[in-house]
């Protein structure tokens, strides 16, 4: 079986240092990606295209990151049966609340895995997770990053003990 790919979509370039973070997380898995721009309001035609056509392009994961009205992750999650990752992204005038509420209030049958408002490290690792569930590699690596996390946590606390 092929390798999956994640596509990792946003609804303005303004979205691209938010972005940035869920992509190098999935280069740092070795997950093959594509990055698009798409906008729920200006181009719906072309995110509807993108996402029906997904699952046969390859793809196993799609990540959306969209700010203030947050409309994209619903949108493309509408057109396609593959797991739909939202990004909320923060704005000037509400601080992401808007964007998190857009893409948490998802209708009934129109699922999206949210996370924290800028939360794109989070986003790719959710999505490699998910892609883990049918390959045994990722699997492992998602395992010995727990392990190193864990080691990190565990040094902090010894040094910690050594200064008080």
């Amino acid at each position: 079986m092929a390798e999956k790919k994640v596509a990792v979509i946003m609804g303005s370039d303004s979205d691209l240092p938010t972005v940035k973070k869920a992509v190098d997380e999935l280069k740092s898995y070795g997950v093959p990606y594509e990055c698009h721009i798409m906008s729920a309001h200006r181009t719906p035609a072309a995110a509807a295209e993108f996402s029906s056509k997904a699952k046969e392009n390859g793809f196993g994961v799609i990540i959306c990151a969209a700010g203030m009205a947050a409309h994209l992750a619903g949108v493309i999650a509408a057109y396609t049966t593959l797991p739909v990752i939202g990004i909320p992204c923060s704005s000037k005038n509400f601080d992401g609340m808007d964007a998190l509420l857009a893409t948490v209030q998802m209708p009934s049958g129109i699922p999206v895995a949210t996370v924290a408002v800028d939360g794109a490290k989070n986003a790719a690792i959710l999505a490699v997770q998910m892609l883990a569930l049918s390959d045994e590699v990722l699997a492992e690596k998602l395992k010995l990053a727990k392990q190193a996390m864990a080691a990190q946590i565990e040094e902090k606390d010894r040094k910690l003990q050594e200064e008080i």
